[in-house]
């Protein structure tokens, strides 16, 4: 006792004579942990802050572009190349400087890795002066811009096989430890060009859900991401936060009749989801506020599309509500009828039945899939659930509905789910749909002199006023919620404007990290 009445007594008459007292460090359970690595090159950074490298440009608040190490960027008439200069006070943390050859060998390098940052649009990038360099397409791509602001720039001269391991940037923060699974802990790089960051260290905790909630509980973290379910018990000294997003889940439908196949022989197509009419009803039916309440414990919105929200979104593609009997009446014009009374609908003698899979790894997309299919049955229509791992989904997505889950901030992710020439590519679309007016649309938008006249073209695709992509054209998916991201955060925290967050609970939070502060002494 007397030990502690010592130790306590040092300490108040340390912090009487200190005239300053230094600032806290910062706390954050968000997950968001590679497991490739720190190396933008891979696909580190893709949905957000890439913590430890500077990008040529950034979103802001609003998603509009702004320049990060980037001061002016221009498109050249023929829509190929992108001359960006560049500001010339910014350095590596290792206080090297950071010029057009360290971007020119990032965006090549990232051409010809392979990872999961598709580079393969790009031509040549090159070093045009010390701060300018020009990136040369293959051919017009207005998305590129989503490279811009991604592409974490990497250090020519330090970029190797561990790079992963020990990143080095121009970005706000450096690599102080990283224990894999457990945590990382950065600080201020002493060298960045935007500016004094409150925070002497930063560290992120990694676990389960348990871990995030008992930290902040004992008053451990200051920040962490909750699930749907918990987020209300808010600890004391801390407040809850519910993030709008584009994080969102839907129900892809197999687009083809059945009877083909894929190269590694999985079954395509299915003879029920084939017909419009079962999408469209689908669609119309849908009562998605309800789905809020069942699997988001109300912390959601319903989800129209894949965009809701963002400047490239179409509300005219939307349907409108809750419609039991408008489905049933366009079930019934396309001949879907229930001539036997036992509550299923056939059409030439096939049942409106279907299987519908989910990764049975994720409880929400469950919940969602147990929902939707109960909500089906009043239509007549019967979707059977089916949890399966990945690697069978994988070989189940061609043949039935799954329900998936996307969000960008980038609509190239949209020209990948529904153009043709994406039917059957990876998971991006899986349900081989062709629309060639919707295709139309789409290469337009890529071949927009810029990306403000981009919109109207993204927009088009989803709906025309005759066609689209959206529920009142195809009907290619039915989309059912976007996830608000729920965080917990300290009273004494202030983390400024947020953006629409996009797929991934927990990291994009940290978009604006940088610029956060403490408001309590």
């Amino acid at each position: 006792m007397l030990r502690s009445l010592l130790l306590a007594s040092s300490l108040a008459t340390l912090l009487c004579v200190s005239p300053v007292v230094a600032a806290p460090p910062l706390v954050l359970a968000v997950g968001g942990e590679p497991e490739a690595g720190f190396d933008p090159i891979m696909g580190w950074g893709r949905y957000g802050n890439p913590l430890f490298q500077a990008t040529l440009l950034k979103l802001d608040a609003n998603l509009e572009m702004v320049g990060d190490l980037a001061t002016s960027w221009t498109l050249s008439e023929d829509r190929l190349t992108w001359t960006i200069s560049l500001r010339q006070d910014a350095k590596f943390s290792d206080g090297s400087q950071l010029t057009a050859e360290d971007v020119a060998f990032t965006f090549n390098t990232a051409r010809d890795a392979g990872g999961l940052t598709d580079m393969t649009i790009l031509k040549e990038a090159r070093a045009v002066g010390p701060y300018k360099v020009e990136l040369e397409l293959k051919k017009p791509q207005i998305t590129f811009t989503s490279h811009l602001v991604a592409l974490g720039i990497v250090p020519k001269d330090h970029y190797g096989a561990n790079y992963s391991r020990h990143p080095m940037g121009a970005g706000p923060f450096k690599l102080v430890e990283w224990r894999e699974g457990e945590q990382l802990i950065v600080e201020p790089n002493p060298y960045w060009h935007g500016g004094t960051i409150p925070f002497p260290r930063v560290t992120f905790i990694f676990g389960d859900e348990a871990v995030a909630l008992n930290l902040a509980r004992s008053g451990a973290a200051q920040l962490v991401a909750v699930p749907p379910t918990d987020a209300d018990m808010v600890p004391a000294g801390m407040h809850v936060t519910h993030v709008q997003t584009v994080d969102n889940r839907g129900v892809m439908f197999p687009t083809e009749p059945a009877g083909g196949t894929t190269d590694t022989g999985a079954p395509i197509g299915n003879d029920v989801t084939a017909d419009r009419a079962i999408r469209v009803a689908i669609n119309q039916g849908l009562d998605r506020e309800a789905l809020v309440a069942l699997a988001l414990n109300g912390h959601g919105t319903p989800a129209y599309g894949p965009v809701d929200g963002l400047p490239w979104d179409n509300p005219d593609a939307h349907v409108a509500g809750h419609d039991v009997a408008a489905a049933r009446a366009t079930l019934e014009a396309a001949g879907w009828q229930d001539e036997d009374g036992d509550g299923v609908r056939e059409k030439n003698g096939v049942e409106a039945r279907f299987p519908l899979v989910y990764p049975s790894s994720d409880s929400l997309r469950q919940a969602l899939a147990l929902g939707f299919a109960e909500q089906l049955r009043a239509l007549g229509i019967i979707a059977e659930p089916v949890g399966a791992s990945w690697d069978a989904l994988a070989r189940q997505m061609h043949s039935s509905a799954v329900v998936f889950g996307w969000g960008a901030h980038d609509p190239s992710e949209i020209y990948a789910l529904y153009h043709g020439s994406f039917a059957g590519v990876d998971w991006y679309n899986p349900g081989f749909y062709r629309n060639p007016v919707v295709d139309a649309h789409l290469d337009a938008a890529q071949g927009s002199a810029d990306f403000t006249s981009s919109l109207q073209e993204w927009k088009a695709a989803q709906w025309d006023g005759t066609t689209g992509f959206g529920a009142k054209g195809d009907a290619a998916w039915a989309w059912m919620v976007n996830i608000a991201h729920s965080y917990w955060i300290s009273d004494c925290l202030d983390i400024g404007p947020l953006q629409i967050e996009p797929h991934g609970h927990g990291y994009p939070i940290t978009q604006g990290l940088a610029s956060w502060k403490w408001t309590c002494q």
